[in-house]
């Protein structure tokens, strides 16, 4: 068994684990941090923007090694455990030969469909003057154009869903069943396993009390392996205490006249941060302030979240019975406090008033609607941006804007797993081993000294990096076949020792599609031989009955009893660590008896070794 480790980013994996004779990926995240190594790109021109030179990375470089670690055409199946982690699902079906199925929630195929359309719109509508834009793909290790909605919509017919506790089997080989991991709509672990082995994916896991269903942990023990992705990608932030520094933030701003801005995608945190602010607007006399949604998907996003009640919580799913909406956005909606457009044009324009607060993308601030609102709103210091996705670094996403007047707020919400959560979960479903990221067995670079911010375990957990092969620590030591019932009333068992009873069998092995079955051995049909043929052809060999296996020991003082009836009285015994050596000194012999053998020796006295056969024999047990 091997993994392939295609990705360097924790927080967006691409592995592929090769078990049994299947291969299977897991996760196809994009890493979308490349977009800061361009300019923006507004929607209009932008005459400052225009006369900035070309922005580049710290590094001086971001093209990145052509490395041929894996022929992805050999890929049977792809598992999504959440909408992030399938942003490079076209770049993979439709480049690279792949001609498997994609397995996905339906949460996670319509949301990630959703995120797709919407980075193809905010690409697409730019002036191609500036439609320069690349992203990296984490699959092919190069600079990628980005796809368009006939690769998306060709990529997501290969798409396959699945629910919550559904098996589902690989060519007979293995099974692979999704579990809730509590981080949003849809998002999944994945449990790969045969009939002796089981190897558990954690990846974008949650124990917090959101939205989403609660992270199924009891199915993930007894694990042969557990790989471990995507944990928060900032441990010492609790997401509680940013809920509530953003709304104390936002509420400073807009008693000031500012506006706020709130970079963020059209899914996930955003319904969070609705819902906090419902509960809160009112307290601090927000009640009269609008919020704008605007993104190309705003209307499906929001929508979507109030249909896929069996996803949600065990709270919210109670109140579509009432019925009553899950999200109180749909309040907020109906009172018009909560506005959503496709775009900046349009209604917008016309309905538009301040001060406001504007929840759109992207994050990384180098597209989509997001941009025209840095422009508008950057050289107020009424203004602030409050920085939520923690994807991004907001001091290089703010670079090309600078100098900038609007306050800035960083408040990362991220609700994945922490280090100390994890270490608690996994004393919860003991895997025999872990793996995981690099990044996860050391403290980050910026915090050396912080011990508590990484993964210590006994024993170590098997780190990985980007383009590097791991062989997982467990051997294939058993395999499932089954007996026909003919096959099966003709076995004599034997009991061997109390409770323990052995047959033997002769049959034929047969094996299709990963399945072995135990058949009666046939029986030669006698054909009369004809006159002209009869030398040409071979007769079929009678089958030989196997020979008969042999149970129990030897004992020692009886077994010399009976050489003493047999007229064998000078022998003599040596001890040994196997055993006892037996020397027939008149005889001329030597008889070995062993834990598991008896070995007779005696030259050239074939009716003496009969004889000595003979009676070990009396002492064991045939099957």
């Amino acid at each position: 068994m091997k993994l392939y480790c295609l990705s360097g980013h924790p927080t967006l994996p691409c592995n592929v684990l090769k078990f049994k004779s299947t291969t299977i990926m897991l996760d196809c995240g994009l890493d979308t941090s490349s977009a800061l190594y361009f300019l923006p790109l507004p929607l209009v021109h932008s005459p400052r923007l225009s006369k900035l030179p070309g922005w580049v990375s710290k590094d001086g470089t971001v093209n990145l090694e052509k490395r041929e670690l894996l022929d992805l055409s050999t890929v049977d199946v792809i598992l999504i455990s959440n909408y992030h982690c399938m942003m490079a699902l076209p770049y993979i079906t439709e480049h690279t030969g792949f001609s498997g199925t994609v397995y996905a929630t339906e949460p996670t195929f319509q949301i990630g469909r959703l995120l797709m359309e919407e980075l193809v719109t905010f690409m697409e509508r730019v002036p191609k003057a500036h439609g320069t834009s690349y992203i990296d793909a984490v699959d092919v290790w190069s600079w990628k154009r980005c796809y368009n909605m006939q690769e998306v919509n060709s990529a997501l017919s290969k798409v396959q869903l699945v629910g919550y506790s559904q098996k589902v089997e690989l060519f007979g080989a293995v099974q692979v069943t999704p579990l809730s991991s509590g981080y949003s709509l849809g998002s999944s672990n994945w449990i790969i396993q045969s009939h002796y082995e089981k190897v558990s994916y954690v990846s974008g896991s949650s124990l917090l009390t959101t939205h989403p269903q609660p992270m199924d942990q009891s199915s993930l023990k007894n694990s042969d392996v557990l790989i471990l992705t995507g944990l928060t990608q900032i441990p010492t932030a609790n997401p509680d205490g940013m809920l509530g520094e953003f709304c104390s933030n936002l509420a400073m701003t807009i008693r000031a006249g500012g506006n706020v801005l709130v970079p963020c995608y059209s899914s996930g945190v955003i319904y969070d941060l609705l819902e906090c602010l419902y509960q809160f607007m009112d307290s601090a006399n927000l009640g009269t302030t609008p919020f704008y949604f605007i993104s190309p998907v705003a209307n499906s996003s929001l929508e979507f979240s109030q249909i896929f009640a069996e996803w949600l919580c065990q709270n919210k799913q109670s109140k579509v019975y009432l019925p009553e909406p899950p999200f109180p956005h749909a309040e907020l909606i109906q009172t018009n406090k909560l506005k959503h457009y496709p775009s900046i044009h349009g209604e917008f324009s016309s309905e538009f008033r301040q001060p406001c607060v504007v929840f759109t993308g992207h994050p990384s601030l180098r597209f989509g609607d997001v941009v025209h609102f840095m422009e508008l709103w950057g050289k107020s210091s009424l203004n602030t941006i409050i920085f939520t996705e923690p994807d991004f670094s907001y001091l290089d996403a703010l670079a090309p804007y600078q100098p900038l007047a609007m306050k800035c707020v960083y408040c990362p919400i991220d609700t994945r797993l922490n280090f100390h959560q994890v270490s608690k979960f996994l004393k919860e479903v003991q895997p025999l081993h872990v793996v995981c990221p690099e990044q996860y067995t050391q403290p980050p670079p910026s915090q050396s000294h912080r011990a508590d911010l990484m993964l210590e375990l006994q024993p170590p957990p098997m780190a990985y990096r980007r383009c590097s092969v791991l062989g997982l620590p467990f051997r294939r030591r058993y395999e499932r076949i089954h007996l026909l019932p003919e096959l099966a009333k003709s076995l004599v068992p034997s009991e061997i020792k109390p409770g323990v009873s052995v047959a033997t069998v002769s049959a034929v092995l047969q094996s299709k599609d990963n399945k072995h079955v135990l058949q009666p051995v046939p029986k030669p049909v006698p054909v009369p031989p004809s006159k002209k043929r009869k030398r040409l052809m071979e007769e079929v060999p009678d089958l030989l009955s196997p020979k008969p296996l042999l149970s129990g020991a030897v004992p020692l003082e009886a077994f010399l009893a009976s050489l003493h009836k047999s007229g064998i009285t000078e022998v003599k015994v040596e001890e040994t660590a196997d055993g006892h050596i037996l020397h027939l000194q008149a005889e001329d012999a030597l008889i070995q008896l062993e834990e598991d053998a008896t070995h007779i020796v005696c030259d050239n006295n074939e009716p003496l070794r009969t004889a000595l056969r003979d009676l070990v024999l009396r002492f064991l047990q045939k099957l």
